[in-house]
């Protein structure tokens, strides 16, 4: 990958940007909910599990415990059977249990619109706390997960694993107010084309920009196979 300085890599990464802002005008968080207490709860469940999957279960936990309240007096194990589908279902029950209880006892019930307080919560690390603020509050933030991660250095934005550092170096490179979105185009050109395994790079429209292109399928025909389609995440 060619050294590049700071100015360059910025201009760089505003222009992969302004593409994927092309590719994907209409963001948004592909969980379902209807409050800040279920987008909390939907996204400590989406650990380790799909949105999708995610989704097949919170119809049925939010009718039966739609807000703290409700969520705190609940039965782990009623919890349990319903959120099983998810992987490390007993962890999570516990989690979302214990983290209304919280809200009830420390914060009236309600899901705190701060990083700082978000994070103390129980199964809530910084990409959750990101993930709630930014769609649930309209506050921006950086969500890096495994894809944010994957892409960041694919694009020769960072060379750091550690989401934290990621997410600092990043968003020294995009303008704040974009970076909720930001994350969620990344997240999707992630999980669409710029694949972990094989990347669809003949079919990806940041092939110009991208230092890694040629890591994946170069072949336009094959490499659009690749490409997942909208209806893969309903």
């Amino acid at each position: 990958m060619v050294k590049e300085d700071f100015a360059a890599k910025k201009r760089r990464a505003n222009s992969i940007y302004r593409v994927l802002t092309r590719r994907y005008p209409n963001v948004h968080c592909e969980l379902d909910f209807k409050t800040p207490f279920q987008l909390l709860v939907a996204t400590v469940l989406s650990a380790q599990c799909t949105d999708k999957r995610v989704n097949s279960v919170t119809p049925a936990l939010f009718n039966r415990f739609p807000d703290a309240r409700s969520m705190s007096g609940a039965n782990t194990r009623s919890i349990e059977a319903i959120i099983r589908s998810t992987g490390f279902f007993r962890a999570k029950a516990r989690n979302i249990k214990e983290l209304s209880q919280i809200l009830m006892e420390e914060f009236a019930g309600k899901v705190p619109s701060n990083l700082d307080d978000l994070v103390t919560l129980p199964g809530v690390g910084r990409k959750t706390a990101n993930v709630v603020l930014g769609h649930a509050f309209n506050i921006p933030g950086i969500t890096v997960d495994t894809h944010f991660g994957r892409l960041s250095r694919r694009f020769g934005w960072t060379a750091e694993t550690d989401p934290v550092k990621v997410e600092l170096e990043v968003g020294e490179l995009i303008k704040q107010e974009e970076w909720t979105n930001l994350s969620q185009r990344m997240i999707w050109h992630g999980r669409r084309i710029c694949h972990s395994r094989k990347p669809a790079c003949g079919a990806c429209p940041l092939s110009k920009h991208c230092p890694s292109f040629g890591i994946g399928e170069v072949d336009p025909e094959r490499a659009e196979r690749l490409v997942k389609s909208e209806e893969d995440f309903r």
